[in-house]
């Protein structure tokens, strides 16, 4: 089904970890790319909020980031499916870059990444209907919800601290040519 609908690639961003706890069935198909955007050697960022711990993950590690982009860049011709565990944070970001990249506005990418709230909301009722300590639902809510200003504090850094969502690619390793393969992918 995933491919008559002309799905080329499933670029996997989850940690090996995650991968092996909940294989999909892209694990092992020529389809699937594994890229996670974290290393297990890492330290423990001790992000209270999901802003933090974004910005902590992209300031680790921009070349995981950049490669994540190419592989978007790289993909055999067809639709590139882009997930992590969750679909909203390490997904956001990737998907937030290669539009960027892409010319589409900002507003334009805060709006799509806020559309994953609403898609989101029945699994965090469920989540927090499952735990009866109400003191930890304000924990659960800051990393499980998709506030618009989330990405727009993400992406905040990124012009601050690189220049935008390009100058990071490039500080990642992107090239002027793999950025322009990008554009002409996902502009054509």
């Amino acid at each position: 089904m995933v491919r008559r609908a002309g799905v080329s690639r499933v670029l996997d961003l989850r940690s090996k970890g995650e991968l092996t706890g909940f294989p999909t069935p892209f694990t092992e198909d020529l389809l699937g790319l594994h890229m996670p955007l974290a290393d297990p050697a890492d330290p423990d960022a001790g992000a209270t909020t999901i802003v933090g711990a974004c910005i902590a993950m992209l300031d680790l590690h921009p070349e995981l980031f950049a490669a994540a982009v190419l592989a978007i860049a790289e993909a055999p011709d067809g639709a590139v499916v882009v997930h992590c565990y969750g679909g909203k944070d390490r997904t956001g970001m990737v998907v937030a870059l290669a539009l960027s990249v892409a010319g589409v506005p900002e507003e334009e990418i805060v709006a799509d990444y806020f559309l994953t709230q609403e898609r989101l909301a029945p699994y965090l009722a469920e989540q927090l209907a499952a735990e009866p300590d109400a003191s930890l639902h304000p924990e659960m809510i800051e990393f499980r919800d998709t506030r618009a200003e989330s990405l727009v504090a993400i992406l905040d850094h990124l012009d601050k601290a690189y220049g935008g969502p390009e100058a990071y690619l490039r500080h990642g390793g992107l090239t002027t040519e793999q950025l322009a393969v990008l554009r002409s992918r996902l502009v054509a």
